[in-house]
């Protein structure tokens, strides 16, 4: 039977906003639960503790709770062996939010993704799909739920399923139909935002949106590619990108700074406002308070169409150019550039790229790894056509996160065969930041022992210490970043990947030289190999509050940011310039630079290293 709650809630999205609560998951991982538990079935064995949370963040000023019910599904219960548990882990769920919440809140009943690849890829098919969504609906409607949350989905077809699976079982509760985007403003398969708002809609969905996957700033973005008249919207971010700390995921956005997010989503169009990984009771009281006074701003759905990248033809191909990088470290100021591969299978724009920048006085592209957990064209296999078709030496970055040890060593004879010399080893961001967050991390090494297995190979050993045919000639990078939250540990391993025969270093972005000659003074008496400063020029204000406030271990000072609120419409000229005047105040201190510019606006690249005198011989 349906509620009055039922059957007025969209009638007051309609005249007010209304506010979700934040993550269920972060609140939990907190009180030293693991991620490795089955978090819905605490709905049975620890009902208070949930009931506890949706009471904290109730009184935090949320009128919408969100069961604990997200991944109680058959399929991601069969992980935890409660596979045969499914309706009553979900009417439970449903029962300890009805209790928390009384008469005066709704509960909206969690339906995740599957964590399986449907059809015609994968193995999954629809019907089946539809069945496990309707054994988890069924338990929530039992349990009293006022309305449906479908969240998190990055598959148009599945989130159709979950709909048409709701509509099998009731015909009258409200639908909130929530999608997660990509920081390109794209699902993972690279629906827009407009088209995804249709799709939803033709499906049933009674409030559109989007949650997780990215922060407030990249969520704007696409909120204001999906906001209509016909359809309320719903936005509930992350925390920002998480970071790992220890065992544990951090996450950086300050509630703050989320409450002023929640204003300019309302602006835009936004109804209901919320949180979602990362997100606290903190967060959600800093929003509630921000949106007390507010109400639905009407607005008109405008396609903002996206302009794709150009797909010119690669003129013919040139030598490559003999490998100086390893003979000019130490020698010559270097310069690099960061070039990420494409989502897609095109490269041929940013092999025209590293071409531009080679004449410009670039000597090395770096190629970086899936940064982020985003799923990417091959790096190899990047880094392989940028040096043979623009001839020009490359840096090639390997993550530990997606191949165990014996993976590495193929992957490391394979750029060698191919004449990929140059080698940054990173540990890799885990698959929970990225696209595919329910992919399996490897992590059978990190960055130090990926930089002693190197190191072993260039002396000749493979991984089980057998002779070699021949030993590699791999010129071996590492990173490290002075703004490290733990700058003991930080120290302490770059010292463990000098001692293991680090040839080069490259520095997280920086911003500012007290920072740098900070980091140099404390590394001084172990640092034997030449560093190799990061620089981002900055685009926009906006662009720096997300790096701040948004990304892992990267801080811009505020002297910075507030000269980049003040530059207005001329960011990018603004961000050039400081990005120079940074250059050329630390030239001296380090043995080169390793820019990288945003959104492959590599012009301003070119722009800032125009400063560097036309020798840049090492004295």
């Amino acid at each position: 039977m349906t509620s009055p709650r039922s059957r007025n809630f969209l009638d007051r999205l309609h005249s007010e906003i209304l506010v979700a609560d934040g993550a269920m998951g972060t609140s939990l991982y907190a009180r030293g639960v693991s991620y490795r538990s089955c978090f819905e079935e605490l709905n049975e064995s620890q009902p208070e503790v949930i009931e506890s949370l949706h009471r904290e963040y109730i009184a935090a000023g949320a009128r919408i709770l969100t069961t604990n019910t997200f991944g109680a599904n058959t399929f991601r219960l069969s992980e935890h062996g409660f596979e045969k548990r499914v309706r009553e882990i979900n009417r439970a769920g449903a029962q300890i939010a009805r209790r928390a919440s009384g008469d005066s809140i709704y509960v909206g009943g969690s339906v995740g993704p599957l964590n399986r690849m449907l059809e015609p890829i994968g193995k999954l098919s629809l019907d089946d799909a539809r069945q496990a969504f309707r054994e988890q609906i069924i338990g929530l409607v039992e349990g009293g739920v006022d309305l449906f949350i479908v969240e998190t989905m990055s598959n148009l077809a599945e989130m159709r399923e979950a709909i048409a699976a709701i509509r099998d079982v009731t015909a009258e509760l409200p639908i909130i139909a929530t999608m997660t985007f990509t920081e390109e403003g794209k699902t993972l398969v690279g629906d827009k935002p407009f088209e995804v708002r249709r799709s939803l809609r033709e499906f049933g969905a009674d409030v559109v949106g989007a949650n997780c996957s990215v922060g407030p700033q990249p969520m704007l973005d696409v909120i204001e590619r999906m906001v209509g008249e016909d359809l309320p919207v719903a936005a509930q971010p992350n925390a920002g990108f998480p970071k790992l700390v220890g065992s544990r995921y951090i996450y950086l956005a300050s509630p703050q700074y989320f409450a002023e997010y929640a204003v300019r989503f309302v602006q835009t169009g936004v109804n209901l406002v919320g949180g979602c990984c990362g997100t606290t009771a903190e967060h959600i009281r800093a929003i509630a308070e921000a949106v007390r006074n507010l109400k639905p701003v009407r607005r008109s759905f405008l396609v903002i169409q996206d302009v794709d990248d150009d797909h010119q033809t690669v003129a013919a191909p040139r030598s490559p150019s003999a490998g100086t990088f390893g003979a000019d470290l130490g020698k010559r100021f270097l310069v690099s550039v960061e070039i990420d591969p494409p989502r897609g299978i095109n490269p041929e724009p940013l092999v025209r790229h590293a071409r531009t920048l080679q004449q410009h006085g670039v000597d090395l592209i770096n190629v970086a790894d899936s940064p982020l957990a985003r799923s990417r064209l091959s790096a190899l296999a990047m880094a392989h056509l940028i040096r043979r078709e623009a001839g020009i030496e490359v840096l090639l970055h390997m993550s530990c996160r997606d191949r165990n040890a014996l993976a590495l060593q193929s992957e490391l004879l394979g750029a060698h065969a191919l004449g990929v010399l140059n080698i940054l080893a990173v540990t890799g961001d885990p698959p929970a930041v990225g696209d595919y967050p329910f992919a399996k991390a490897v992590f059978e090494l990190d960055s130090i022992g990926l930089t002693q297995m190197i190191a072993r190979m260039n002396r000749g050993k493979d991984l089980t210490g057998r002779t070699m045919e021949e030993p590699t000639r791999f010129v071996l990078g590492v990173g490290v970043n002075p703004t490290a939250t733990d700058l003991d540990l930080e120290y302490d391993r770059f010292r463990r990947k000098i001692d293991a025969c680090a040839q080069f270093a490259l520095t997280q972005t920086l911003f500012d030289a007290t920072t740098l000659e900070r980091f140099l003074n404390d590394t001084a008496s172990f640092r034997r190999i030449p560093v190799l400063l990061g620089i981002l020029p900055l685009r926009s204000s906006k662009h720096a509050e997300f790096i701040h406030h948004e990304i892992p271990d990267m801080m811009v000072p505020e002297v910075v940011r507030r000269a980049m609120q003040n530059a207005g419409t001329e960011g990018a000229r603004v961000g050039v310039e400081l990005a120079r005047a940074f250059l050329l105040e630390t030239y001296s201190l380090v043995q080169g630079v390793y820019l990288m510019p945003p959104f492959n606006k590599f012009d301003m690249a070119v722009e800032v290293i125009d400063v560097l005198p036309a020798e840049r011989d090492l004295h």
